[in-house]
């Protein structure tokens, strides 16, 4: 069995200190890495205090610079908020630097919170059309000159530098929930990620309806891997429980609402109610 880890750098009220959120942070991804867990995930987010990952590249790399093994991967680049050639060179140096470490991970975006701020106007439904035309660019920029015309980005001849470590380019992930985005990764041989955040067991079993379907939709491709994501809570004594849970409980409500776009955010602290 393989153990994975996503986590970001945290805090659930301005009274704590962000030296002691990033201390936190890099111990558990060493901690990680010394138990031999396979990959750790970094987020992109903008303005949120719970998840503090404006860059996933900056982040990723200041882990691999303390670790030995562990692999990078990005949870996920927002196709819709950046370019294919600065997502394609920025992924590549990542690779240099971590001597090919990096699984490419990349996604629709999370709430129409951000994109309103981020991307004015586009619905956050839609937002996996530039997932689409995000992805086989920047593939093709990893390879060499490659000049595009699509609906989202225009742009002459060019390429990735540097390119990847990795030979023919770095594992792919793609963020998946719809049907159509478990479709479209395995009829793109990538990987998938879903994660049923604070739902029941019963819609990480829908996620894998997908999965399989999509399979058997394109039954020649290669075989990706569709491992669930879960939030979970660890705490050494019983008695300890309501603590951690409590915690975990109290943030995953607030991803609910960014989520379903319910009450505000305040000084980046979505609110409770």
């Amino acid at each position: 069995m393989k153990f994975q880890l996503v986590i970001n750098m945290e805090r659930m009220s301005l009274d704590v200190d962000m030296c002691s959120v990033k201390k936190h942070a890099l111990e558990m991804v060493q901690m990680a890495d010394a138990a031999g867990f396979e990959i750790v995930w970094a987020a992109e987010h903008y303005g949120i205090e719970m998840t503090i990952a404006p860059n996933p590249f900056q982040i990723l790399t200041w882990f691999a610079a303390h670790t030995e093994r562990i692999r990078l991967g990005t949870a996920v680049v927002v196709a819709a908020y950046s370019h294919p050639v600065r997502v394609a060179g920025q992924a590549a140096l990542l690779d240099l630097y971590s001597n090919g470490r990096l699984e490419f991970g990349i996604g629709s975006g999370a709430y129409q919170w951000e994109f309103d701020r981020m991307k004015p106007g586009l619905k956050q439904q839609q937002a996996y059309r530039y997932v689409q035309e995000m992805l086989p660019v920047v593939k093709a920029l990893w390879q060499g000159d490659y000049a595009h015309s699509g609906e989202f980005w225009q742009f002459p001849s060019a390429t990735s530098v540097p390119k990847p470590l990795q030979k023919p380019h770095p594992p792919i992930w793609l963020a998946a929930r719809a049907p159509v985005t478990f479709d479209f990764a395995v009829k793109n041989n990538c990987n998938i990620m879903s994660w049923a955040l604070t739902r029941p067991f019963s819609e990480v079993e829908t996620y894998m309806a997908r999965f399989k379907c999509a399979l058997n939709e394109h039954p020649h491709q290669q075989n990706p891997c569709s491992p669930p994501k879960r939030q979970t809570a660890v705490y050494p004594k019983p008695e300890d429980a309501t603590h951690y849970l409590d915690a975990l409980i109290a943030k995953s409500g607030r991803f609910e609402n960014l989520f379903k776009n319910l009450g505000n955010v305040k000084n980046g602290f979505p609110e409770t109610g």
